[in-house]
């Protein structure tokens, strides 16, 4: 994809800024009595389109900014924050939360991280690469895409719009320990909506990429061609018989079960006895092979990251080990409340890689015989407490190692436990635009309710 001309790059002039605010904000805390203080700082700005059948619907541009801060006085906390820079508005934030503070119950387990679990590195991980693009431009490429989704299949009949971004993050953390850590990263992505059909039988689909540089996005063309292949394939859905079944999640879908394991692994349901996974530290939760890595210090990573936002530094560590959670995902708070130590992810997961044992999804349905394919899911459906799953869900029918229909409107459950150890294959065709990184997953029987009476 071809790029305008660069731009200056502000992001060190950004960065020297939030700087100079961060040791202000300790500074004013200290001088109030604070024992402990921290504080983030943001500074980011995007350009957004959005064009419907050839038309400009919406042209933004966002400038935001923004300051938190906390302050500890021996064991109590108080919190504040503001979106302006100003000496001023930083001053009136710290009193704030030195006001807070001061009213709040001491807990034990306030307090910043550790002083010796600080980040020494500074490493670069290739993750700034600002898009210097118009909204002229970013318009023209939108209408790139969606003519392109319209072009593509005569069973296109509308569209629901196209959109291109444009981000940049310039952020800052610093503490009272004497640590300041400066980031700065961007986002890209271009998107297409397209619909096929008409009155009731109309579909609907999308497509997107994304990316930190522009360089890495799949060109508008593909993007529309895409979201119309994937509409048109939607087309003339058959039911299927309520019963147990295979299920196959295509990898833009399959992210969610690992989502729903984080979630169900981090420190503050965790402590609050609110997941099925209290105390299962060091027990096998899924099948022996099965294995997913944190790499935060990845090259372009979503979420590559020096220090988490307490300022602790993080390492490549396993989640799970061969099949056993290895440990869980803390913060110093969430660490102190259950007896053990941060996990250097205050802030959630940095990138992940799900180890695949099988190739792709393709082969994958050829290996299944007979259960459904889920493209697409609806409702959060997920139950961190009793582990009890339902979503609805969109996708296609198999049998006989072959896609032969679409389907929608059914519900898929099961309970994520048992749905963990059935998993009996990841696919290699990884979907890179998140910071889950995997493919295709296989659970080997859950519950999906169709129709009655419809034919298996």
């Amino acid at each position: 994809m071809s790029h305008p001309a660069a731009v200056s790059d502000d992001s060190a002039l950004r960065q020297a800024r939030l700087s100079e605010a961060a040791r202000e904000v300790l500074r004013l805390a200290a001088a109030r009595g604070a024992s402990q203080a921290d504080v983030i700082l943001n500074d980011d700005s995007g350009l957004s389109v959005n064009v419907r059948m050839g038309e400009v619907e919406t042209v933004e541009r966002n400038r935001d900014r923004g300051v938190a801060v906390t302050v500890y006085f021996g064991q109590r906390k108080g919190n504040a924050s503001t979106a302006d820079l100003q000496p001023g508005s930083l001053a009136a934030t710290v009193e704030q939360a030195c006001a807070i503070a001061r009213h709040t119950e001491p807990d034990p387990c306030n307090g910043l991280a550790d002083a010796a679990r600080m980040a020494t590195q500074a490493r670069d991980f290739d993750s700034w690469h600002p898009w210097p693009i118009d909204a002229d431009t970013a318009i023209a490429l939108a209408i790139e895409a969606e003519d392109a989704g319209r072009g593509a299949d005569p069973r296109i009949s509308n569209s629901d719009g196209a959109s291109v971004h444009s981000g940049d993050s310039v952020s800052v953390y610093a503490n009272s320990h004497g640590f300041l850590g400066a980031e700065r990263g961007t986002s890209q992505s271009i998107s297409v909506s397209m619909i096929a059909g008409r009155g009731d039988g109309m579909q609907r689909d999308y497509w997107y990429t994304s990316a930190v540089s522009p360089d890495d996005l799949e060109s508008p063309k593909y993007v529309g061609r895409k979201a119309a292949e994937r509409t048109v394939a939607r087309l003339d859905p058959k039911p299927i018989r309520t019963g147990e079944y295979p299920v196959l999640f295509a990898p833009e879908v399959a992210r969610s079960l690992v989502g729903h394991l984080l979630q169900a692994a981090s420190g503050g349901v965790l402590y609050r006895k609110a997941s099925f996974l209290v105390d299962h530290a060091g027990r096998k939760i899924l099948p022996g092979w099965f294995n997913i890595r944190e790499l935060p210090h990845l090259p372009r990573g979503h979420r590559s990251s020096d220090f988490d936002h307490e300022g602790v530094a993080t390492v490549d560590s396993d989640l799970v080990r061969d099949g056993v959670l290895v440990r869980y995902l803390l913060s110093s708070y969430s660490a102190r409340r259950l007896g053990l130590e941060s996990t250097g992810n205050a802030g959630g997961a940095h990138n992940l890689e799900v180890a695949a044992n099988a190739s792709g999804l393709h082969e994958m349905v050829r290996g299944m015989g007979t259960g459904l394919v889920v493209t697409e899911m609806m409702g959060q459906g997920a139950n961190l407490l009793t582990g009890d799953y339902s979503r609805g869900a969109n996708g296609f029918w198999v049998e006989n190692g072959h896609i032969v229909h679409p389907v929608d409107g059914l519900t898929i459950a099961g309970q994520l436990p048992a749905m963990y150890q059935a998993i009996e294959a990841v696919g290699a065709d990884v979907d890179k635009r998140s910071h889950i990184a995997m493919g295709s997953l296989l659970v080997g029987r859950m519950m999906v309710a169709g129709e009655a009476g419809a034919a298996a």
